[in-house]
C-alpha cells in the first residue's frame, strides 16, 4: 500500500538586521526588546560565615587535628644508656624544647612519643615493648643513637638487640654516638613534618 503522508512545509523569513522573524510573535518580540541585564549582587557566591565573620580561615578537620598533634608532643621520659644524658640536656633551658610544644611526661598512658636513647639489651627489650604497648594511639618512636639503631659498638655481643626496630616500629632515626641535643631537636622537627604529611592516614 502506498504511503500518502502529507508533509507541510512552512517558509521562515528572517531579517537579522532588524531582528524580525515570522516565527516570533510581535508581542513577544516587544517583550524581548524591553529586557535589561540584571544588576550584579555584591557578595554573591560567598558562604554566609564569610559575610558574618570576615577573616575566618577554613581548614580541613584532619589538618587541624594533625596540627594540634604535632604541636603538643609528649615524649616518654626514660633513658637506657649514655644517650639519655644528651636527651636530658635537650630538655634544659639552653635548648628549650617547650617552645616547640614538646613536654616530657613520666607516664606512658598519656605519652605519644617514645625516645629510645641508648643500648637495648635483650633483657630490657620486653620492658621497652611493654611501655610502647601502654602508650595510646597515635604514637611515634625516635631511635636515638647508634646503639638503639643497630647495636652500635656492641653489635658483636649476643645480649644486645641489633636495632630497636626489630621489636617496635621506628619513625625517625638519629645518628651519632651519642648524638648532640641539636640532632634530637632536628628529629622532632622531622617527626612533626611526618605527622602533617600522614594526617589522612592516622586512625584509618
Amino acid at each position: 500500500m502506498r504511503d500518502e503522508t502529507i508533509i507541510e512545509v512552512h517558509e521562515v523569513r528572517d531579517d537579522p538586521r532588524e531582528a524580525i522573524s515570522d516565527v516570533i510573535p510581535d508581542d513577544l518580540r516587544r517583550d524581548i526588546k524591553r529586557l535589561k541585564a540584571a544588576p550584579a549582587i555584591t557578595g554573591q557566591g560567598k558562604a554566609p560565615y564569610r559575610s558574618l565573620l570576615p577573616g575566618v580561615m577554613q581548614f580541613p578537620a584532619d589538618w587541624i587535628i594533625a596540627w594540634g598533634r604535632k604541636n603538643s608532643l609528649w615524649p616518654l621520659t626514660f633513658g637506657l644508656a649514655c644517650c639519655a644524658i644528651e636527651m636530658i640536656s635537650t630538655y634544659m633551658a639552653r635548648h628549650d624544647l617547650d617552645r616547640f610544644g614538646i613536654l616530657p611526661w613520666p607516664s606512658p598512658r598519656q605519652s605519644d612519643v617514645m625516645i629510645v636513647s641508648g643500648t637495648v639489651t635483650k633483657k630490657m627489650a620486653p620492658a621497652v615493648k611493654l611501655l610502647y604497648e601502654q602508650m595510646p594511639s597515635p604514637k611515634w618512636v625516635i631511635s636515638m643513637g647508634a646503639c638503639a639503631t643497630n647495636g652500635g659498638p656492641y653489635t658483636r655481643y649476643d645480649r644486645v638487640l641489633q636495632g630497636v626496630d626489630k621489636m617496635i616500629p621506628v619513625d625517625v632515626y638519629v645518628p651519632g654516638c651519642p648524638p648532640r641535643p641539636e640532632a634530637l631537636m632536628d628529629a622532632f622537627l622531622a617527626l612533626q613534618k611526618k605527622i602533617m604529611e600522614e594526617r589522612g592516614k592516622i586512625g584509618r
